[in-house]
């Protein structure tokens, strides 16, 4: 099959890969554009997960502000160069993690962050509340388990559901930018403002 320009161009609109690849992909799989599409996207999270760990000393602050004025957010979002600082698609980012901190509420970056004296109160707590509810002694740690993992949710930017696609989380929002932009992308700190509330501030 021939593999024309329009072709290789919409897969790139649709991955972000580069012209090669795009190329590589539409003739091993025949011209099959979703074919391709999903390798290449799958070859770009590989590569990501090699990139996470890598220094991130450059990158933004975000000011977020409500559409009523009495909500706003300042995010510092960093990568590796002054070069993917500047890119629409970073700064697309951060004004969605800022968007995301605004609606949810999230107090902390990562899991790791949670104070554990905090954690250990939620997890006695739900052992308590699982107990009470006659659930048997063998299988409360489970549930605490998984109710740990609503408590997480609710607190920890990167394991929230995406509010502009709650079939993706914040760590996979941020895993794909990363495929995306080919360098590692890390949120610093957050602090998020609303009228009559104390400020919230994350910081790494």
């Amino acid at each position: 099959m021939v593999i024309t320009a329009q072709m290789v161009k919409e897969l790139r609109e649709l991955t972000g890969a580069g012209p090669l690849d795009c190329k590589k992909a539409l003739e091993q799989f025949e011209g099959s554009m979703d074919k391709a599409a999903d390798f290449l996207r799958e070859k770009g999270l590989a590569k990501a997960a090699k990139k996470i760990g890598r220094a991130t000393n450059e990158g933004i602050v975000h000011a977020y502000i409500h559409h009523n004025n009495r909500l706003g957010v300042l995010l510092e979002l960093n990568c590796e160069t002054d070069f993917v600082a500047k890119t629409d698609l970073f700064r697309a980012l951060a004004n969605d993690l800022a968007l995301q901190i605004a609606n949810l509420g999230a107090r902390y970056v990562k899991r790791e962050d949670v104070p554990e004296a905090l954690v250990e109160a939620e997890r006695d707590l739900q052992r308590r509340r699982a107990l009470e509810e006659g659930k048997p002694e063998n299988v409360v740690e489970r549930i605490v388990d998984g109710r740990m993992s609503k408590f997480y949710e609710d607190l920890v930017l990167v394991e929230q559901p995406f509010i502009k696609d709650d079939s993706v989380t914040i760590g996979a929002l941020i895993t794909q930018a990363i495929a995306d932009l080919g360098e590692n992308i890390t949120v610093r700190r957050f602090a998020r403002f609303a009228i009559g509330e104390g400020a919230e501030v994350e910081e790494a």
